[in-house]
C-alpha cells in the first residue's frame, strides 16, 4: 500500500472546504433538476493499482455524475485528493522542489439539456510540491446562444467575490487570464464569455483559502438564476443541432488544451473522473458556418472578440 504523505493541517482544511462545496452544489443541482439524481462513486487508490508509468501513488475521491436529467443532460461534480511523485520532466514545469506532490480540488462541468441554458465550468484546487503550495482555478460560462444579461450577471457575481478579497484577488486580472486561457487557438475563438481564472496563488495562503472558499460557494449564485430563467424555454431542432456543434468545441478545448485534463492524464489520474467533463452527445460538421445575421453568427462574433461583461461602475 502507498505510504501516505506527511501530515499537513492546512492542506486538510482545504480538502474539507472543497468537500463542503461539492456537497452544497450537488444538493442544489438535484433540487433544480427535480427528477434525476447524481450517481455517487467514492473511490480510493494506492500503488498496487497504478500503471508502471503513473506518478500517482495513492489517494481518494468522490465522483458525482448525473445523466439524462430533465434540466441537466450530463453533469459532473468531483472531489479528489491524491499524492504521488512527478516525473522529472513534469516537475520542471511547476513551482517547488523535489518530486513529491499532493493535490486536491473540487471541479464541475454542467451540460444542460436546453440550448438556452449555458454550459458552465468551475474548478478550485490546492497543489503542493515539496515546501511550496499554491491555489488555482476559476469559473467560466459557455453559452450556446448569447444572452448579455446572463454574461453580466455571471461576471458581476465573480467580481464581487474578488473585491471581497482584495489582498489576493483582482477581478480585472483574473478576467483577462480567463479570456486568455479558455481560448481555442486552432479556431481563433474563445470557448465562451469567460469569468475568472488564476493559478499559482502562493502568497497569503489563509486569505487565498478564504477567497477560494467564497468563490466556490458563489457558483450557485452565479449560475442558478441563469439556468432558472431559461430551463423551460422552447427550442427548435435547429437550435439543438447548434448546441451539439458548440459542445464539440467544448470537447476540443478539454481534450487538446485544458491543463487540468493534461495534469490528470500525465499523472495517471482516474480516467472516468478526468473525462466526466465531456458531454454525452456532441457533433462536428465539416466547415459549418452560420448565416450572417443569425443568433449563431452573433455568438461567434463575440467569441472572436472578447468583451467586458461586468456592470459599469456608477
Amino acid at each position: 500500500m502507498a505510504t501516505p504523505p506527511p501530515a499537513d493541517a492546512f492542506f486538510d482544511r482545504c480538502v474539507d472546504r472543497f468537500a463542503r462545496i461539492q456537497d452544497r452544489i450537488v444538493e442544489a443541482l438535484e433540487a433544480l433538476d427535480g427528477e434525476a439524481t447524481f450517481l455517487r462513486d467514492d473511490w480510493t487508490r494506492d500503488d498496487e493499482e497504478r500503471r508502471d508509468d503513473s506518478p500517482v501513488l495513492g489517494g481518494w475521491g468522490r465522483t458525482r455524475v448525473l445523466e439524462g436529467g430533465r434540466v441537466l443532460e450530463k453533469a459532473g461534480v468531483n472531489l479528489s485528493c491524491v499524492h504521488g511523485r512527478f516525473t522529472p520532466e513534469f516537475a520542471e514545469r511547476l513551482p517547488g522542489n523535489g518530486r513529491e506532490f499532493r493535490a486536491s480540488g473540487v471541479s464541475l462541468v454542467l451540460h444542460p439539456r436546453n440550448p438556452h441554458v449555458p454550459i458552465v465550468h468551475m474548478n478550485y484546487r490546492r497543489l503542493s510540491r515539496g515546501d511550496t503550495g499554491w491555489f488555482g482555478g476559476g469559473a467560466d460560462l459557455t453559452p450556446i446562444y448569447l444572452d448579455e444579461q446572463d454574461a453580466t450577471h455571471f461576471h458581476d457575481v465573480h467580481r464581487a467575490v474578488c473585491e471581497a478579497h482584495p489582498a489576493v484577488a483582482d477581478y480585472a486580472t483574473f478576467k483577462q487570464e480567463c479570456d486568455r486561457y479558455f481560448h481555442l487557438p486552432h479556431r481563433g475563438e474563445a470557448r465562451g464569455v469567460g469569468g475568472i481564472f488564476f493559478d499559482y496563488l502562493r502568497e497569503r495562503p489563509e486569505e487565498c483559502l478564504a477567497f477560494v472558499h467564497d468563490a466556490g460557494n458563489a457558483f450557485l449564485d452565479a449560475w442558478l438564476p441563469i439556468a432558472t430563467r431559461h430551463l423551460d424555454r422552447p427550442y427548435t431542432d435547429e437550435e439543438r443541432q447548434w448546441q451539439l456543434l458548440r459542445r464539440g468545441r467544448y470537447v476540443e478545448f478539454n481534450l487538446v488544451w485544458d491543463r487540468g485534463t493534461q495534469f490528470g492524464l500525465r499523472t495517471g489520474g482516474r480516467i472516468e473522473s478526468i473525462l466526466m467533463s465531456l458531454p454525452g452527445l456532441a457533433s462536428w460538421r465539416y466547415d459549418h458556418r452560420p448565416a450572417q445575421g443569425t443568433r449563431e453568427a452573433a455568438l461567434l462574433d463575440v467569441l472572436r472578440s472578447p468583451r467586458e461583461w461586468a456592470s459599469p461602475r456608477s
